[in-house]
C-alpha cells in the first residue's frame, strides 16, 4: 500500500469525458493580439444602430431624415410630408420613416418614400412625394460644413419643417439651424465590414508561416523547411504592421526557397 501512497494522483478522465479548454483558449486569446478592436458608435446605439451619414456616397438604401432630437420626418398618405413624434432612446424610426436614398451623381441624391414616390418640390415651397421618376425638382444636393448637414433643393432652398405644422418644405435661401437636418442610415457600413483575410494568414502564427512555406517552398525533398527561430517575432512584426517582410527574411535564410534571395 505504501507504494500506491506515493503515485501522484489526478483526476480520472474517462473516454468522452471533455478536457479543459482553458489553456486553448488563452492560445486564441494570444494569437488574436494586435487585432483591431471594433469602434462603439455611442449615437447609432441611441437611435436603434441607425448612424449619422458624413459623406453622399453613404447616402444609399433605407435612410431616415432626423430633425430635432430623435425625430424623423414621415410620410402621409396624401403624398405629403410632416415630422413625427420623438422616438425614445435606443429606437429607430418607424416604417413609415423609412426612405430610400438614391445617389444621382456626385453631388446629387434622390429621396423615395415608402409609397413609392421620389420627394419633390412644389410651387409654394412643400415638399411633397408624388412623382414616380427621378427629374430636376426630385434631386436634393448635401451641403456638409463644420460637421452639420443642410439638403439643398434645385431652386436654391433649404430643406426644413414649418413650424406651424410641423410640415416638410423648402423654403429658406440660407441654411440656419432649423435647416440642419442628420440623414441616418441603417446598411453596413464599410468599417463595420470585417476585413478579408488571405488564406495564408488565418490561423495561429504558426500556422501562418507554415502557410507561407507551402505557398513558396519548393518541396525537392517532400520536407517542409520552417524556421526554428522563435515565434515571438512574429508577433511583434504582426503588431508592427511588418509581418510580410519578417516572413520573408526568415524564408530567405531556409534552403530551396525559389522566391527569396
Amino acid at each position: 500500500m505504501a507504494e500506491y501512497d506515493n503515485v501522484k494522483r489526478g483526476k480520472l478522465v474517462l473516454k468522452g469525458d471533455k478536457r479543459s479548454t482553458k489553456r486553448k483558449r488563452k492560445h486564441r486569446d494570444h494569437d488574436k493580439e494586435g487585432e483591431q478592436k471594433p469602434v462603439i458608435d455611442e449615437d447609432a446605439i441611441k437611435h436603434g444602430g441607425w448612424w449619422c451619414v458624413s459623406s453622399i456616397r453613404e447616402m444609399s438604401g433605407s435612410v431616415a431624415l432626423e430633425f430635432g432630437n430623435t425625430a424623423y420626418v414621415t410620410a402621409l398618405d396624401n403624398g405629403l410630408f410632416n415630422l413625427g413624434p420623438p422616438h425614445d432612446e435606443g429606437d429607430g424610426p418607424s416604417p413609415e420613416e423609412v426612405l430610400t436614398a438614391v445617389v444621382v451623381n456626385d453631388t446629387k441624391v434622390a429621396f423615395k418614400s415608402g409609397y413609392g414616390k421620389y420627394l419633390g418640390l412644389g410651387k409654394d415651397g412643400t415638399v411633397t412625394g408624388r412623382s414616380d421618376a427621378i427629374g430636376g425638382l426630385e434631386q436634393w444636393e448635401p451641403v456638409f460644413q463644420d460637421g452639420k448637414l443642410a439638403l439643398l433643393s434645385c431652386t436654391g432652398r433649404f430643406m426644413s419643417i414649418r413650424e406651424s405644422d410641423d410640415t416638410l418644405v423648402a423654403v429658406s435661401q440660407t441654411a440656419g439651424e432649423n435647416e440642419m437636418v442628420v440623414v441616418r442610415c441603417s446598411a453596413l457600413r464599410e468599417t463595420d465590414k470585417k476585413p478579408e483575410i488571405p488564406v495564408e494568414e488565418q490561423g495561429s502564427l504558426s500556422e501562418i508561416e507554415v502557410n507561407y512555406v507551402k505557398k513558396f517552398q519548393k518541396f525537392q525533398d517532400k520536407k517542409l523547411k520552417v524556421s526554428t527561430k522563435s515565434k515571438s517575432e512574429l508577433k511583434k512584426a504582426r503588431n508592427s504592421g511588418t509581418l510580410h517582410e519578417t516572413l520573408l527574411d526568415r524564408r530567405s535564410k531556409m534552403k530551396a526557397d525559389r522566391y527569396c534571395k
